[in-house]
């Protein structure tokens, strides 16, 4: 292979990574070579204003998306680099694409299967370039940043889309649809002999007979072939404990990671993550194993997977109930063959505590717990229907970006609907990914009138989105849209009282309503250590009773019809 056709990782001493300009020269010089094999170009820009590109590797010189879909062809998609600390998937990428260019053999094992890639995702994190901020990782010896120019990590903003980086990426995932998906990672953690370690979508999150296939017959398939390949791979180490002698736990990645994304849309997602501690030419060596195992997988299995596929988004037109929150099976473990090193604990000479280390001079095989099994512990009841107020502009530009169809109410009309008042929040203490996010949330169902202006949006259920649609709605969801805040202003109440004013009004209050006085005693049963407290007690009655009622306050924005 003549130099001008070696990536520069390839150039190099095998511990270095591209950059970001000489990757995307490299990509340009190489589809100007091969224009009947590679389509490569932007695909819109990051927040720093930087181009996004994307490639299509096809075996028959089709690169048209709408030709592509329209006749059902297969889409395999790498997703390289949004975390550009952890590059090694930028550069294993860049190879797999010369060798489609330059091995006719290599493309035309692809078959029908068309080949989709983001060479380097996080390109704003990409060109803020060190040494020094993967603490305890060996290698490369430069390499990006985890953050964006907004100092958002992408892997947690899919869902919430808060950088122009996220939009672009839910329009080009949509508009490709991709069966399979791997999105290139590398770990933190325990130590242990492995170099590949694996995140899949969880099957039992994934769902039915598309999750069985994953977990039945994809996964062991791939373990066997990355075995074979000299790459013995395990579930990523996600200790129970704080070492993996005690077991695992399958990583339960919910819609702001690209693999809890990609479920939404029903695409088998995969996100390796090699181990920090083996050399970047061993996790180069693996990724790239990790990514033809994978692909080719998907290549021999194209029809059974679209089938499973296709199926599960029929099957979510006419769902009535939806699981929309998992939680482990802490009961029922499996069981993995895991090779790792004898765990301990020593004397810091830091501080007066204990530290755990991994002695590698003594190495052991043994079954551990394996907890890979999840259970739907909240599900719902499916409306015909979700219609959300043109106000909250921020949820419907997301339903847009991802492909749901949306009606538009035609004229201000007063329908019966049923929707949640929303009882308490519990939100984290500091900012997480620039939200505050809302672990905690408490709903009673409620039915009654409200007025539909024209304009409002009517998003049914019967499409094949319905899935996205109902874990981003439904307020309880892992990730849904409230969980990250994008209704917070109804948990504000908008006006207020003079207690010296409202003391006689409150009075008035529970002699006139009966409900609210039933409500009060009951309360100051149960609260008679705030009796001598007047801002509790009046803001008790100025909450509950009839008349000064603010409809808006806590009532979910988003309405349930039929």
């Amino acid at each position: 292979m003549s130099n001008e056709l070696k990536t520069p990782y390839e150039l190099g001493n095998q511990n270095q990574t591209t950059t970001w300009s000489d990757c995307i020269a490299w990509y340009e010089e190489l589809a100007r070579r091969y224009p009947s094999v590679l389509r490569f170009g932007a695909i819109g820009t990051s927040d720093a204003g930087v181009p996004i590109h994307a490639g299509v590797v096809s075996s028959d010189g089709v690169f048209s998306r709408e030709a592509i879909k329209g006749s059902g062809r297969p889409v395999f998609f790498n997703n390289n680099g949004i975390h550009p600390g952890e590059p090694e998937g930028v550069d294993g990428c860049m190879a797999l694409v010369r060798d489609f260019c330059t091995q006719p053999s290599r493309l035309a094992a692809l078959g029908e299967t068309v080949f989709i890639f983001i060479p380097l995702y996080n390109v704003d994190g990409s060109l803020n370039r060190a040494n020094t901020s993967r603490v305890n990782q060996d290698g490369p010896e430069q390499f990006g940043f985890r953050g964006n120019s907004r100092h958002l990590d992408l892997n947690r903003d899919f869902v919430k889309c808060d950088t122009l980086t996220a939009q672009v990426f839910n329009q080009f995932f949509t508009s490709w649809d991709p069966d399979v998906m791997v999105d290139t990672h590398t770990s933190n953690g325990a130590d242990y002999s492995y170099t590949m370690t694996l995140i899949h979508t969880q099957p039992d999150k994934l769902g039915g007979e598309l999750g069985g296939f994953l977990r039945d017959t994809m996964l062991p398939a791939m373990y066997e072939q990355m075995a074979a390949r000299g790459w013995p791979t395990c579930p990523y180490v996600n200790p129970v404990k704080d070492s993996p002698d005690h077991g695992i736990a399958d990583f339960l990645e919910t819609a702001r990671f690209s693999t809890g994304y990609a479920a939404l849309h029903h695409t088998i997602g995969f996100m390796p993550e090699t181990h920090m501690l083996k050399p970047f030419a061993d996790r180069y060596d693996s990724m790239r194993a990790l990514v033809e195992t994978a692909l080719d997988f998907t290549v021999k299995n194209a029809a059974q997977i679209q089938a499973l596929r296709r199926a599960a988004k029929e099957a979510g037109r006419t769902r009535v109930e939806w699981p929309i929150h998992w939680t482990m099976d802490e009961q029922n473990p499996g069981s993995f063959r895991f090779k790792g090193y004898e765990a301990g604990y020593k004397p810091s000479v830091l501080g007066d505590y204990s530290r755990l280390y991994y002695d590698r001079s003594k190495p052991w095989e043994r079954d551990i717990a394996w907890y890979n099994r999840f259970n739907a512990d909240i599900t719902v009841q499916a409306p015909k229907a979700y219609v959300i107020p043109q106000a909250w502009r921020e949820a419907i530009e997301r339903l847009e970006l991802n492909g749901v169809k949306t009606e538009r109410v035609a004229e201000d009309r007063m329908e019966e609907v049923d929707y949640y008042h929303i009882v308490s929040v519990a939100s984290r203490p500091n900012a997480y990914e620039g939200h505050m996010f809302h672990d905690d949330v408490q709903l009673e169902q409620r039915c009654g009138q409200v007025l539909l202006r024209a304009g409002d949006v009517i998003v049914s259920l019967d499409q094949d989105k319905a899935r996205y649609i109902v874990e981003t709605l439904e307020p309880l969801a892992h990730d849904s849209f409230f969980r990250w805040g994008f209704f917070n202003s109804v948990l504000e109440k908008k006006e207020a009282y003079s207690d010296y004013v409202f003391e006689d009004e409150a009075e008035r209050l529970l002699n006139e309503e009966p409900e609210l006085a039933a409500k009060f005693a009951t309360w100051k049963a149960a609260n008679a250590e705030l009796l001598s407290n007047q801002e509790a007690v009046l803001d008790f009655i100025f909450a509950n009773c009839a008349k000064y009622r603010e409809p808006e306050w806590r009532r979910y924005p988003v309405f349930m019809l039929g």
